[in-house]
């Protein structure tokens, strides 16, 4: 009876009410949902964050450092750093290691802003679907032998790079499209690149694809400094990095070089401030450091500028998925250059600076741009202790000395014989005017020895280079991580590179007859012809087997399973 009652006191106003509430509740909570949904984030891609600020900075740079942690169901956290991107915007860019996760994540200001500190969010990671071949086997890592560089499911990485270094100040987006096409397709997967034109004293006007143009990373460089940073020139390094990407090349990021430079004009590399230089190491892992990268935190010196350790530890430091950070040479490893001028200070460092350091995974040498085939460096490299991956970072460039040096099969030579001699992290490979990048044939400011009467894109069609992208053909789908060089194998002079039992490759400069002891029988053997990049003869291979090449011209016996998928 009193539920009849109160039933019968419900007056039409008071019933309006509760369905005005109930449906303002239903409202707010759909508005909710909508308002916050989870992204679904492909396994190895780039997700980013925008943050505003409440307050503004003088400097977004250099007033307030932020960051992100990351953590799944599982407990694994990661943590990002955010990079200013202008104004009152910071970004955060994450990479998903895994796939069916739930993904937290929270900001952090020092010094704090409400803007910015305390800004949460979710992301659910997903299988990547794609047919990039970098993301479909994830971001970089050194192997466990620690010779080689491998991707996060554990297929292994030959560095086939070329020198394109002043992509990022001088190129345009149609022009780079151009270039990682015709790269990807000759078979390379790394670019060399001065992050900022680094001459303190270069001089031309701000604009890219100019006679004597390029772009500013820094409106103080030219003054000694790296606190000046401009943002909308990594806005556009954004999208010149990101066609690299799609194309399957990896950028390899130094950041301010320490040798020649862009003009042989006065590089800041040497002089700068160590705390700058790490704070723009700091950047770049930021900026670039959720796609396929390597960075590379001394160029053409001896790898002990002042920065150059505070920048490595930075680059450990933050970059939490670890990829592979290392030292690029001047060729004065042994020897007084006459452009020391009598000043051994940046020469005799053997190519072994910092070698006992946890932060560096890779050192590569220089052999010189005069045309000689020199092995003994890479030869001493792989025996250095502890073991850090190693190459021949520059081999004479291809035209080199007014288009004389380093021309055709030289370039292919070099590249087989590198690798052979213990170089096993890859090959590099570089053209006179592609590397500064020449907007036209006669465009003025270089010496004679490096020029020729080339613009970039007549210097990328250049012979050479067909033949040192091709070795990355060779070596697709193998199992050759942590492969060591090997003259006990065979009953010849020369090393072959080998993982026992597993996988094995020569290089026959000749053809002729190799026997390789020890075998696996049963493993499949094939040859394949450097020249052309065909394989053109294959067979089974027997326990302590002679193989001879199909003729007297270069060859590369391979022998070994196919267990990679591309």
């Amino acid at each position: 009876m009193k539920k009849d009652k109160l039933n019968q006191t419900q007056t039409p106003l008071f019933l309006g009410k509760i369905i005005f509430v109930t449906l303002f509740a239903v409202v707010i909570a759909s508005g909710c949902v909508n308002q916050l949904p989870v992204p679904e984030v492909q396994q190895w891609t780039s997700h980013e964050i925008t943050l505003i600020s409440q307050s503004s900075y003088d400097n977004g740079y250099t007033d307030i450092d932020v960051r992100a942690s990351f953590t799944n169901g599982n407990g694994d956290t990661l943590i990002r750093p955010a990079f200013w991107d202008g104004g009152k915007t910071w970004k955060i860019r994450f990479a998903p290691p895994d796939t069916g996760s739930l993904w937290t994540w929270q900001a952090f200001s020092e010094p704090a802003d409400r803007g910015l500190a305390g800004k949460t969010g979710k992301l659910h990671s997903v299988a990547y679907t794609g047919n990039n071949k970098l993301l479909r086997h994830g971001l970089l890592r050194m192997s466990p032998g620690k010779r080689n560089v491998i991707h996060a499911d554990g297929k292994p990485f030959l560095v086939v790079g070329d020198t394109p270094w002043s992509i990022p100040f001088r190129a345009t987006t149609d022009q780079v499209k151009i270039y990682a096409a015709d790269r990807m397709n000759k078979g390379f997967n790394a670019a060399l690149l001065m992050s900022v034109q680094p001459d303190m004293y270069a001089e031309g006007p701000d604009v890219r694809n100019t006679v004597l143009g390029f772009a500013r990373g820094f409106d103080d460089l030219h003054e000694g400094h790296l606190n000046k940073l401009r943002p909308d020139y990594f806005q556009y390094l954004d999208s010149l990095m990101q066609i690299l990407v799609d194309h399957g090349i990896v950028p390899v990021y130094q950041p301010v070089f320490h040798g020649f430079g862009w003009k042989g004009k006065t590089v800041l590399g040497p002089t700068a401030e160590p705390d700058e230089y790490a704070r723009y190491c700091k950047y770049l892992v930021a900026r670039y450091g959720s796609m396929p990268a390597f960075w590379l935190v001394s160029g053409d010196a001896h790898g002990l500028d002042p920065g150059v350790k505070p920048g490595g530890e930075m680059t450990e430091k933050w970059d939490c998925y670890h990829q592979p950070t290392g030292i690029h040479y001047n060729p004065a490893d042994d020897y007084l250059p006459s452009w020391a001028r009598g000043d051994s200070s940046r020469c005799f460092h053997y190519n072994r600076s910092y070698q006992d350091e946890p932060w560096l995974d890779f050192q590569w040498a220089q052999t010189g741009h005069d045309g000689l085939h020199l092995y003994h460096k890479v030869e001493r490299m792989y025996d250095n202790k502890p073991v850090k991956a190693n190459l021949n970072g520059e081999p004479t460039y291809e035209g080199m000395g007014n288009g004389k040096n380093g021309l055709g099969w030289w370039q292919g030579e070099e590249a087989w014989n590198q690798l052979m001699h213990g170089g096993t992290m890859g090959v590099v490979y570089g053209a006179v005017c592609l590397w500064q990048w020449k907007i036209t044939p006669d465009e003025p400011g270089w010496d004679s020895w490096t020029n020729a009467p080339m613009s970039w894109k007549e210097a990328m069609a250049q012979e050479g280079s067909n033949y040192a992208g091709l070795v990355s053909k060779a070596f697709e789908g193998f199992d050759f991580a942590d492969m060591e060089r090997r003259r006990d194998l065979t009953d010849s002079d020369s090393y072959i590179l080998a993982k026992e039992g597993i996988f094995y490759i020569a290089f026959l400069d000749k053809g002729g007859s190799i026997a390789i002891k020890n075998m696996t029988s049963g493993m499949p053997f094939y040859w394949f012809n450097p020249k052309t990049g065909v394989f053109e003869a294959e067979g089974t291979a027997s326990s302590e087997g002679t193989y001879k090449a199909p003729d007297n011209n270069p060859w590369v016996l391979i022998i070994g399973e196919r267990k990679f998928k591309q």
